[in-house]
């Protein structure tokens, strides 16, 4: 048989106070001393009691649970490392505070309804914004709809949201200096989503690095950051006479793709063509070979906007964060090109051209 829960009663019994004395406590509710509310705060902690998250609503009007709406196509979704290991981050705190976290993931004609909608119903208290854009028209809305958020990365417009920044360029130029180092001249960038700032940043730090190392950025192919067009953009890089010797993907799961159509066409990572990529995700260690990456902590980002914005609901106001600069993880998937290597002719694969 489960243990039982342990209601506000028992709590109040075990300190010697009222059932009401205790809802005060747990609503923030004044006219309670503190050195009984901290009794009252220990013992309830002791005893592993929390309010549900229902029954604090009808007392607070608040919801106590945060919004993600991601506007991305499901099959990009669940290829992208990042995600998860940002909502495991969101939830460490969450489950800790008593709240839960509502995901919607929408087409892009859906997606300004759905937070119209979230806000309406006071389903949520606040909401993180993810894949900022140009102009992002989230913003304003958001103002609009009286809602706190926090964004992931600087907006380029006006905000009054405090941001979750985190710097890439520096794992962007340690990627190409890397490169360049090994004898790479030839280096390719398989950028992701243009419309996203993310997308826009890296690509342009690519093309920067590229520029201080005396070397050409025009080998770029622009991606939905899907392992599908990855592969596509690959399978074309492949057929340049003469190819790159190097490619770098925005993303980790890009990079798995793309390592997939290198191998299809019987040529050899890295001694036929180096890869690096983005993220620093979990599968980069233990797959053949090993990725070199440039490593960001979702998981990090996730504990840390979500602090933020508890902080934002309840105080109304927080500041910026900085996260440490991503930095480059060297592994077996970048090497010294061969420079007397007679360009083998390339065998279409089955799945490139499907």
């Amino acid at each position: 048989m489960a243990e039982r829960r342990p209601t506000i009663a028992d709590v109040a019994h075990r300190v010697g106070v009222s059932k009401t004395l205790v809802s005060f406590v747990f609503n923030d509710r004044p006219g309670v001393a503190p050195e009984t509310r901290a009794r009252i705060l220990a013992t309830a902690k002791e005893m592993g009691w929390r309010p549900r998250p229902s029954a604090r609503s009808l007392s607070t009007r608040r919801s106590f649970a945060l919004g993600l709406v991601v506007r991305r196509d499901a099959s990009v979704l669940t290829a992208d490392s990042f995600f998860p290991a940002f909502i495991a981050g969101v939830e460490t705190v969450l489950a800790d505070e008593g709240q839960v976290l509502v995901l919607s993931m929408v087409p892009e004609a859906s997606e300004l309804s759905t937070y119209r909608t979230l806000a309406s119903d006071h389903r949520v208290d606040g909401v993180f914004l993810t894949d900022l854009r140009r102009a992002d028209s989230r913003l304003p809305l958001l103002v609009e709809l009286g809602l706190p958020a926090v964004t992931l990365g600087r907006p380029d417009s006006a905000s009054t949201f405090p941001c979750i920044d985190l710097d890439d360029q520096p794992g962007v130029e340690q990627t190409v200096q890397h490169l360049q180092a090994l004898g790479h001249s030839r280096i390719a960038y398989v950028a992701g989503d243009a419309a996203m700032l993310h997308g826009q940043r890296r690509r342009a730090s690519f093309v920067a690095a590229m520029a201080a190392a005396g070397l050409s950025g025009a080998l770029v192919e622009n991606t939905d950051f899907s392992a599908t067009e990855a592969a596509l953009a690959t399978d074309r890089l492949l057929q340049l006479t003469p190819r790159p010797t190097a490619i770098v993907y925005a993303s980790d799961p890009m990079a798995v793709a793309g390592l997939g159509i290198i191998q299809a066409r019987r040529l050899r990572c890295p001694d036929d063509v180096s890869v690096a990529g983005f993220d620093g995700a979990d599968i980069a260690r233990h797959i053949y070979p090993a990725l070199t990456t440039v490593v960001s902590d979702p998981v990090a980002w996730g504990r840390t906007a979500a602090r933020t914005l508890l902080q934002l609901i309840a105080d109304g106001r927080a500041d910026d964060v900085e996260l440490p600069a991503a930095e480059l993880r060297i592994a077996r998937s970048t090497a010294p090109p061969i420079e007397s290597q007679a360009q083998p002719s390339i065998r279409t694969p089955q799945s490139a051209t499907t």
